[in-house]
């Protein structure tokens, strides 16, 4: 919930996807619905690591021809992961941990954006 809230905040360009929503606020059913999509997103990734192309496909097709998003908020969205990240294990997050994330996180966004090509 805390990243598709920061996501609509400091990147207030992200809410023209959302515009059909009733309530963008904090803690509204349908960002907290929408952050848990985002988090499993990421779990599915994480356990396709091996071929995330593949593995992110359907995904991919949704993205790019039903929900039409502008793969460059696949960055804004790695972006605000990574800053929540921070922000919640602060000792965890080490820098080595901060790549790391950061090459898994644009590996994810090269695969959602395959089907752009």
């Amino acid at each position: 919930m805390t990243l598709v809230i920061r996501m609509l905040t400091v990147y207030p360009q992200t809410k023209t996807y959302f515009a059909h929503w009733k309530d963008l606020s904090h803690g509204s059913a349908q960002i907290r619905k929408h952050g848990k999509i985002v988090i499993n997103g990421i779990g599915e990734a994480v356990a396709k690591i091996d071929d995330l192309q593949k593995g992110l496909l359907t995904l991919s097709e949704l993205h790019a021809f039903q929900l039409r998003v502008d793969p460059t908020n696949y960055k804004i969205l790695s972006h605000c992961i990574l800053v929540v990240l921070a922000i919640t294990f602060p000792a965890d997050f080490t820098p080595e941990a901060h790549v790391a994330v950061d090459k898994f996180l644009a590996a994810v966004s090269r695969s959602l954006s395959e089907k752009y090509r």
